[in-house]
């Protein structure tokens, strides 16, 4: 089960990579430094900078507003299905109960 971060964590690590991006002569030794520094994963904190860059409108993917909008949609489509389930069961057993042939 992954940990929580604290929110003021992230968003510390991320102001830093982003800081001092032009101290380093690439993307991955700003992040590694980082992460060494504020003890949080390299890998996770690369995907945080990655999407705050698409939040922010400076890379190309899926913002977190539309992926939050995609889990809602999705959890609600299982609902549904769910619900169609349940009432094409329940119309088989009225109409077996309502068909005379089976008094």
């Amino acid at each position: 089960m992954p940990k929580k971060i604290d929110p003021a964590l992230r968003e510390r690590a991320m102001r830093l990579v982003l800081e001092h991006r032009s101290e380093y002569p690439s993307n991955a030794k700003v992040i590694a430094a980082v992460a060494r520094q504020e003890c949080v994963g390299a890998e996770s904190l690369r995907r945080w900078v990655i999407q705050a860059e698409i939040d922010a409108g400076d890379r190309g993917g899926q913002t977190s507003e539309e992926h939050a909008e995609i889990r809602r949609l999705k959890a609600e489509n299982r609902a549904l299905r769910e619900d169609v389930a349940i009432l094409k069961a329940a119309t088989a057993f009225f109409v077996g109960e309502l068909d005379p042939r089976n008094r």
